[in-house]
């Protein structure tokens, strides 16, 4: 009861997108506790979907979800820095018109440290 007693707001939102493989549709429902009109459902919906990406993007390339620094403090510094490589990384990409993925760009800054200064000269 006490969930419906806030409810103010169901959405759905759908997607359909083209690969090589064909047509996908998926369907993501939002409740809120907030009155939101269609526009407003779709904003909140893309800000979530942001942060996850940015979540998914640290998990994937840095393993963040594994890192065991006690220091908060370590963590804190840690996580900014990442994020900083990851947004420097999409900037050149954009700027260069790249279709590389970033695990391939930060794979050969890894390898070539003239990489490194490639893309901190673009940004």
């Amino acid at each position: 009861m006490a969930v419906t007693k806030n409810l103010k707001c169901i959405g759905a939102i759908h997607t359909e997108f083209t690969t090589k493989k064909g047509t996908s549709s998926v369907w993501h429902y939002y409740i809120s506790s907030r009155q939101l009109k269609a526009e407003e459902l779709l904003h909140h919906a893309r800000m979530e979907w942001s942060v996850e990406s940015m979540h998914w993007l640290l998990d994937v390339h840095f393993e963040e979800d594994w890192c065991r620094v006690e220091s908060k403090a370590v963590q804190q510094c840690l996580n900014m820095f990442r994020k900083a490589a990851i947004n420097l990384i999409k900037r050149f990409k954009s700027s260069v018109n790249s279709k590389q993925a970033i695990s391939h760009l930060m794979f050969e800054c890894l390898l070539d440290s003239r990489m490194i200064l490639r893309i901190l000269n673009e940004n």
